[in-house]
This record gives C-alpha cells, structure tokens and sequence, in this order.
C-alpha cells in the first residue's frame, strides 16, 4: 500500500483507516449498493428476490417499483404520492437529480405512445454505423443469407485479418445492441464465435449485419397497454449447424409483448434433434421459472400454467412421459427439471408447426418472407418509419 500523494510520512509504521469509500476502490460500489439498500429498506422497500437491483413496496395506495444501476435510477408504479415520497426522501439522503419522465437509461431511448411505449436503440444504432463508414451503404434485406455458411476457414484465400481488434470492438458494440434488436440475435451470436481468429469472410458478415441495421436503425420493441389479464407464453426451439453442437433459441411473450429472449450455442453434441430440443426446453423451463418469480415480486399473479410451444414432438413426448427412456439415458439429470415442471402442472406443453414457430429467428438464418413473417410475431416496431407505404410520384 503506498501513501497518497501529499501526506508521506517517514519513521512510522501506520496503516490508514478508510472511513469512506471512493470512486476507484473495489469496496466502493459494494459499499454504495449496500447504503442505498439499507436506505429504501427504511422507507419500507423488499429487495426482490429475483433481481437484486429491484426494489419493491406494496402498500394500499398502490405499488412503487424501484431499478437501480449503479448511480442511474427508475421509479416508477401506480402511487403517484408514494413516488413523490421516495424521490424526496432519496433527495435527502443523497444528492440526486430528477430528470423527469423516463427518456433514455443506458442508451435505450423510451418513446411514449397514446397506447403504450417503445424501446429502441436509434442514436446507438447511428453511431455504430458511423464509426464502421457504413452510413451511406446500400442496404440489406435480411441480416444473414441463407446459403452462407460461417466457419473457421472457408478457404485458402479466407486470410486472417490484419486488424482483429476492429473486428471485436464491432461484434462487442452489436452485442449491446441485441437488447432491442432480437432479430440480429442468432447471427450476433454466430460471428462471435470467431473473435479469437477472424477472417475476411466473418467482416464481411459482421459488415452485412450493418447494411441490414441501415434499413430500419430505429427499430425496436412496442409495449402497449391492455385490460385483459396478462399471460405468460414461451416459445422453444433448436436447430444444430455443422459441428452437430445445436443453437438453442427461445422467446417469452407476456400479455403478448416480447420481454426476453436468447439464442446461445449448445455446450454439449446432442446424438438427436428431439435432444437437442428437449436441451433447448431445459433452458426456456429455467427461464420461465425465474421470470414467475419476478413476477410474484411485482404483485402478478399468473392465471394459468405458461404454454410452451415447441415444433418438436419427440421432445414433447420425452418430456410429459415419465417411463425411463433409452434414448435419453445419458441426458444429465438436471435437465430432467422439465418433466418435474409438467407433472406438477406447471408447464404447460404445446406443439406448434414449424412455420408458426417464433422461435425459428434465433437459431437460423431465414429467407426473407420467413424472417419478416416472425418479426412481426415479435412484436418489432419502428417509429421512425414513413407514415406512407406506397410511392410519391
């Protein structure tokens, strides 16, 4: 340990006490966090249980729900009073600034609607193609073809690039942008799979994906409210590439609003597609269970078992019977989970066809109709589109 500058001392053998905790020290946001927590637990707020950076407190005024990142706060609920409560008693313990409704939060810009809101990343978006050069380029209809096939190395002439660290930082910045843009989710997640060694021909994926965000870089996600009860519905579904190791791929739609979804590499080869399905399965049961959870922290109360649609009998057939199955005796057992989950009913299995699977954006690349046709199902929304679909003469 060394002595700050301007208070060095010589012939003593004495250790400094911190009494604060600084910007810079590894105490300090643990000690940050812990203070406001012990603030808000004060007023009378409940840590949630499913995410620890939600704060909640039920009352019979109403419901304040309160999101912390670091020194970026959201309040927000149905007691105006209770927020004004908070925001003064915050406002005295801590220097704080109120910056009004909600605008941006980490890059997310949130537009208001007659009906609802809009999430999107349009500014994000811009700049990301302005530090590529990529804003004058023609753009693409589709983030992936269908026929391209991404490896290793395509071919002798697929040299290594000069310049990886450009590489990176783009595949970085597109990964923060998956979190209004499902729809680039499973090719994001399939170029970064080569940041250890990329070549000419995943730039010029990653490039593709960018003419692709040219078309509509304000797009995003569209929440509007409704009166009906809400309901909690998933969609599963996985589809193996080359090296037989699956990309599982999953979505949850809540009062038929989008609000979680991932496309991620299988870690293990699965010897069947129904496996590689009923894998896929195991990770949209373990999403399900911790979004139940938040929302019981929330105050919801969910009417009925959530439907998961998955396109695959097998896995459906493997999951809902408890006879020991020989095809599936090498499966791990904590991916058994799934059929616990259905003989307590509390899953609810479904089939879907193969064309009406949502899912199928997040493990493949899709032919233009395809693609579009579940984008729509997502719920994708640009609000910066033209209001005209047809041409001025």
């Amino acid at each position: 340990m060394q002595q700050p500058p301007g208070f060095e001392t010589t012939g003593e053998s004495q250790a400094c006490r911190l009494q604060k905790a600084l910007y810079g020290l590894k105490q300090s946001q643990q000690a940050w966090f812990e203070k406001f927590s012990k603030v808000l637990r004060d007023i009378g707020f409940t840590r949630s249980s499913a995410d620890f950076s939600l704060f909640t407190r039920h009352r019979p005024t109403g419901t304040v729900l309160l999101l912390v990142y670091v020194d970026d706060i959201i309040i927000t609920g149905d007691d105006s009073q209770g927020i004004q409560t908070v925001k003064v008693h915050l406002n005295s313990v801590f220097q704080t600034k109120d910056l009004g409704p909600l605008r941006y939060f980490l890059g997310l810009k949130v537009a208001r609607r007659p009906d609802g809101l809009t999430l999107s990343q349009r500014k994000y978006c811009l700049d990301l193609l302005h530090d590529a050069g990529l804003s004058g380029c023609k753009p693409s209809d589709n983030p992936m073809d269908v026929k391209h096939k991404l490896c290793a190395q395509a071919s002798d002439s697929d040299l290594l690039l000069q310049n990886p660290e450009y590489y990176r930082r783009l595949v970085g910045k597109l990964i923060y942008l998956t979190v209004t843009r499902p729809d680039i989710s499973f090719v994001v997640g399939l170029v970064s799979r080569y940041m250890h060694s990329p070549r000419r021909s995943h730039l010029q994926a990653v490039e593709r994906i960018l003419r692709y965000l040219k078309t509509a870089p304000g797009q995003g996600l569209v929440y509007r409210t409704s009166s009906s009860a809400p309901t909690l519905v998933a969609y599963s579904d996985a589809d193996s590439l080359d090296d037989r190791r699956s990309t599982s791929g999953f979505c949850t739609n809540f009062g038929g609003h989008l609000v979680t979804w991932r496309s991620k590499k299988q870690s293990v080869v699965a010897r069947s597609s129904a496996e590689a399905e009923y894998r896929a399965m195991t990770s949209i049961v373990s999403e399900l269970t911790w979004l139940e959870s938040l929302l019981t922290d929330l105050g919801v109360k969910l009417p009925s078992p959530a439907p998961l649609l998955c396109d695959s009998q097998a896995a459906i057939h493997i999951a809902k019977n408890p006879v020991f199955h020989e095809r599936t005796k090498h499966i791990e057992v904590d991916c058994q989970f799934v059929r616990e989950k259905v003989q307590m009913k509390k899953l609810d299995l479904k089939h879907v066809p193969g064309l009406e699977q949502v899912a199928d954006v997040l493990t493949k690349a899709l032919s233009k109709a395809l693609f579009y046709q579940c984008l729509s199902k997502l719920g994708a929304y640009d609000l910066y589109a033209p209001a005209c679909g047809g041409v001025l003469e």
